[in-house]
């Protein structure tokens, strides 16, 4: 299911989301190209998020016996 969200910009905001929603044909509407900025978000903060639980296991001393490596040959064997 979808549902709009109708933001306001300024002109040069505008006029920059209009070029480049029609930049070398990469986004056919400025829709387009805000749904693939946001989408490109959500994923640096996904990322940021699994960083952020990994210096936690760090800082707590939590840490896996195996190495990538030795997961990687298990698969193989």
């Amino acid at each position: 299911m979808s549902s709009s969200l109708n933001i306001q910009l300024t002109t040069e905001l505008r006029r920059f989301v209009d070029e480049r929603a029609s930049d070398n044909d990469v986004y056919a509407t400025p829709s387009e190209y805000v749904r693939d900025l946001i989408r490109h978000d959500m994923e640096k903060r996904q990322a940021q998020a699994s960083i952020l639980r990994g210096l936690d296991d760090i800082k707590n001393n939590r840490f896996a016996t195996e190495t990538v490596d030795d997961i990687i040959n298990e698969d193989h064997t």
